[in-house]
């Protein structure tokens, strides 16, 4: 059996995976409470798709992947398959998107809530064990079965837990520190499912299929700085709700004032047509 190491860098890699699961989360809660006071289907479809990126794709698969970058196994080199690294990662976007849509869409209750939570973590322990499938290496894999299904309960009851701060928080404190728990319970499943893998050396090969960690990091690493950009830019830029009812509340005031002004115009336009009927014909004097 191969030495397995998940901390091969020390604290850099599950450091750098945790601030991510942070952040993505504290995008997807922000993304979320604007879903819920959107007025129109358009603007609704949006933020849940802002908000599946933010947590699907840099909540819980950028995290993935970081950790990912600090496990190694003595005696083999790690390659990594594109095409099954990449389905990971849309499958975290699509899962978290259809947990949104389940829970937020409609009227909210619990039965939604668990349903999507379901979903969602399913889903998820999914997306992590086909990013660890997207490992090539000179061994065979084996998993502790036992680990498994604690690290699929871990997804399930997080992820039920993310989607109903979705659909409840939207005060800043309240996401911050929601988000705190969610990169916690996120981080946790990670680990608890790596630490359910072990591994059989077989034959070395002169070379292992598939794309190194390091090559992978750059291109990934600068898709998720875009992503997380594009999200801070999209919350920054669209109004708020505090903005949206001052908005509604000028807006009521200035109809108002244009409702009183034309009330006034009238009321003058009026006295004075009355004056004008009122007002005595001169007669003209009479020659002695």
């Amino acid at each position: 059996m191969g030495d397995v190491h998940h901390f091969t860098y020390g604290l850099v890699t599950p450091g750098v995976a945790y601030a991510l699961s942070v952040m993505g989360s504290v995008l997807g809660l922000i993304c979320t409470a604007r879903l819920r006071t959107a007025t129109t289907n358009g603007q609704r479809w949006w933020w849940l798709s802002l908000a599946a990126f933010a947590l699907g794709g840099t909540g819980i698969w950028a995290m993935h992947f970081m950790a990912m970058l600090g496990f190694t196994v003595s005696g083999t080199l790690i390659r990594y398959d594109m095409l099954r690294t990449l389905i990971s990662a849309l499958t975290a976007v699509v899962v978290v998107g259809l947990g949104i849509y389940i829970a937020g869409f409609g009227r909210t209750s619990a039965p939604r809530i668990l349903i999507g939570g379901l979903l969602t973590g399913v889903g998820v322990a999914g997306m992590h064990y086909t990013g660890m499938f997207a490992m090539n290496m000179d061994g065979v894999v084996h998993y502790d079965q036992g680990l498994v299904v604690a690290s699929v309960v871990i997804a399930v009851v997080a992820a039920t837990v993310a989607l109903y701060f979705t659909v409840k928080l939207s005060r800043p404190l309240a996401i911050a520190g929601a988000a705190v728990l969610m990169g916690v319970a996120v981080c946790g499943m990670h680990y608890t499912g790596m630490a359910a893998m072990s591994v059989e050396l077989t034959h070395p090969t002169l070379t292992v299929p598939g794309a190194t960690a390091s090559t992978l990091l750059v291109p990934i690493g600068i898709l998720v700085l875009l992503v997380i950009g594009g999200l801070i830019y999209a919350i920054g830029a669209a109004p708020s709700q505090e903005d949206l009812a001052a908005r509604a509340y000028l807006d009521k005031i200035q109809a108002a004032r244009e409702e009183a002004a034309a009330a006034t115009a009238a009321a003058e336009a009026g006295a004075q047509q009355r004056g004008t009927l009122r007002r005595p014909t001169a007669v003209p004097p009479r020659n002695r």
